[in-house]
């Protein structure tokens, strides 16, 4: 059951930091990808702030900041 909550979880991470990043979404598996590789960043960002989150939207919210910070970083590399 865990992984299928981590799949949702990804998805609208994913989903939602699309929609903040650059107006839309990667599709479904895209969405999935970034929001579980931004789960693991936002979970390493908030352990060197201090900050914790538990259940379900603590977790969304991690991953979507984790997210936006993987997108903002893959655009500024794009970009040079």
């Amino acid at each position: 059951m865990g992984i299928i909550v981590w799949l949702i979880i990804g998805g609208l991470a994913g989903w939602i930091a699309g929609n903040i990043m650059r107006g839309g979404g990667f599709g479904l598996l895209g969405n999935i990808g970034v929001g579980v590789v931004g789960a693991v960043v936002g979970g390493f960002l908030f352990s060197l702030l201090g900050l914790s989150s538990g259940g379900f939207i603590g977790s969304l919210v991690t991953a979507v900041v984790g997210a936006v910070v993987l997108l903002w970083v893959i655009a500024k590399v794009k970009k040079a």
